[in-house]
């Protein structure tokens, strides 16, 4: 019996006749390999003509100063500025260079909404004007966020928003727009701007974020009428975050053609399993998982490493393939740096079993329900 144990960013196991592997480095390694990037085959984003990655990227923590660098805040600024434009920029090279080619961002992540030091937009449109002066032919889908804010009304609103964030990205349209959220009023117009920004050949495609099922079909029947397609419903859903399943919302996307974008597939790293109930997530995300939470998660996290061995795969490539093993889902795990994306890669070009599958959902359920982010709507 391998037993297993977490140090310096690796999992060690010991095998019992002494010998140790080093899972979580095989696994990267392999995923860097010749072996994986394009072993699958990009995905419609619902019935559009978009095309995505069958697992993308979020850049929420591109820019942001609080949420994801709660332990020393502002490290945006000055010298650990430079260090962390260099992770980032290396997580999109890695990330398209090994066939990741779907990047998630939104005009609400960073400056000036979040205290960060600059704007995940032009982060994400910087990387892209450098990773085209080297090689013109590299494939991106880019897809960003209307911020749903009270005090924006009208049709117009989405358009004037939408070219701002053009603006920051350097593209003339952009893949894919969607809404951030339900709005507290105005949601028939905000839609009626995703409409209008299709037909003005802004955007290719539109989708949704945080949206339950009565909203999700009315959204879906609005802009059926105009022959709009919705092409997706950006929703929190992950291993112990299953809510999707519970309230409708998987299988109104599944029975309506709209693919389910997955954020925080990894539970925003609680079930990479690098935090213990000695180290647990700190700042916002210590509201969300607790240490006692985190102590309960073992026994899941335990089955989740059995399996990795089998698969020769880490734990996050373990969780991140039992989503898409769900169908009709594209995860869009957070990469803060080159190592973590090409390790997202391992998560594809194989499959679980259903047996592995009915078995961590039937471990996950056992859990206390887990609270979704602070702002999520459903």
């Amino acid at each position: 019996m391998a037993v297993l144990f977490h140090y310096g960013g690796c999992f060690f196991s010991i095998n019992g006749r002494g010998g140790v592997s080093r899972v979580r480095r095989r696994a990267v390694a392999a995923a860097n390999s010749e072996e994986y990037g394009k072993l699958e085959e990009k995905v419609k984003l619902g019935g559009s003509e978009v095309k995505v990655s069958r697992l993308g990227i979020g850049a929420w923590s591109w820019g942001d100063n609080i949420y994801w660098n709660w332990n020393n805040c502002f490290q945006w600024d000055g010298v650990a500025s430079d260090r962390k434009l260099k992770a980032a920029k290396a997580a999109f090279n890695a990330s398209i260079d090994h066939g990741i080619t779907f990047i998630d961002t939104a005009e609400i992540y960073g400056a000036p909404y979040t205290l960060g030091a600059i704007n995940s937009e032009t982060l994400v449109g910087r990387f892209i004007k450098e990773k085209k002066g080297k090689d013109p032919g590299f494939e991106v889908t880019v897809a960003t966020k209307f911020a749903v804010l009270p005090w924006r009304l009208g049709r117009q609103s989405v358009i004037s928003v939408l070219k701002d964030s053009l603006y920051r990205l350097g593209l003339e349209s952009v893949d894919l727009y969607q809404l951030h959220w339900p709005g507290i009023w105005g949601n028939e117009e905000y839609i009626d701007g995703l409409g209008d920004a299709v037909e003005q050949g802004l955007v290719k495609a539109v989708g949704v974020s945080n949206y339950n099922e009565k909203r999700l079909r009315d959204a879906y029947e609005k802009l059926k009428k105009r022959g709009i397609p919705l092409a997706s419903n950006q929703v929190n859903y992950s291993l112990i975050y299953r809510a999707p399943e519970e309230n409708g919302v998987k299988d109104a996307c599944d029975e309506l053609g709209v693919t389910l974008i997955a954020y925080a597939p990894l539970a925003q790293g609680v079930l990479t399993g690098k935090y213990t109930a000695t180290n647990p997530p700190i700042g916002p995300r210590s509201l969300i998982y607790s240490s006692e939470f985190v102590t309960k998660l073992q026994p899941l996290l335990n089955r989740i490493r059995d399996i990795g061995e089998k698969y020769n795969k880490s734990p996050t490539q373990v969780v991140l393939n039992w989503l898409i093993a769900q169908e009709n889902v594209v995860p869009i795990p957070g990469a803060k740096n080159a190592e973590q994306a090409i390790e997202f890669v391992g998560a594809l070009g194989w499959r679980i079993s259903n047996e592995e599958i009915n078995e961590l959902r039937s471990l996950a359920s056992k859990l206390q329900p887990v609270f979704g982010l602070p702002f999520e709507i459903l």
